[in-house]
């Protein structure tokens, strides 16, 4: 089983940006942490991440057919981009959204996805776990177990 967990704009700043909110774990730290769960977890993790929202949506498109799970963290894309929303919906994979921080504890403008319509379900305000959790889901109920399969 293979899951793809991108991780949008600033993301990479993780343990630099903002602290008090981000906490202090490095994005190299959160890339092991999620690659390591899964790995215990019996499933694969690819997880990348990037500013720029056109090579988010071209993560989500190499997924039809390579992958059986998403779990995006788009950052401020979550709040306008249709665009990534749209990218969801046309792979009809399982997604979830994640944010480390609880959004709809911060400012007005966070408090609104536009990519949630699209995702099975949204996790926040749990830091880091929210993707294990998001793993979690999708490897108990938005991926077919190998019986399935066969």
């Amino acid at each position: 089983m293979k899951i793809m967990v991108i991780n949008g704009p600033n993301l990479n700043l993780t343990g630099m940006r903002e602290p008090d909110i981000y906490g202090n774990q490095t994005y190299a730290d959160l890339e092991a942490y999620i690659e390591d769960y899964a790995e215990k977890a019996g499933a694969e993790a690819v997880v990348v991440q990037s500013n720029s929202e056109g090579e988010i949506i071209d993560y989500i498109h190499y997924c039809l057919g390579s992958c059986d799970g998403i779990v995006i963290n788009a950052g401020a894309y979550t709040h306008y981009s249709y665009a990534i929303h749209d990218a969801i919906k046309a792979v009809d994979i399982p997604t979830v959204e994640v944010h480390i921080s609880n959004i709809h504890k911060r400012e007005e403008f966070r408090h609104h996805s536009v990519i949630s319509p699209a995702c099975v379900g949204q996790i926040c305000g749990l830091g880091f776990m929210s993707y294990t959790l998001a793993i979690d889901y999708l490897l108990a109920n938005a991926i077919p177990s190998d019986d399935e399969n066969n």
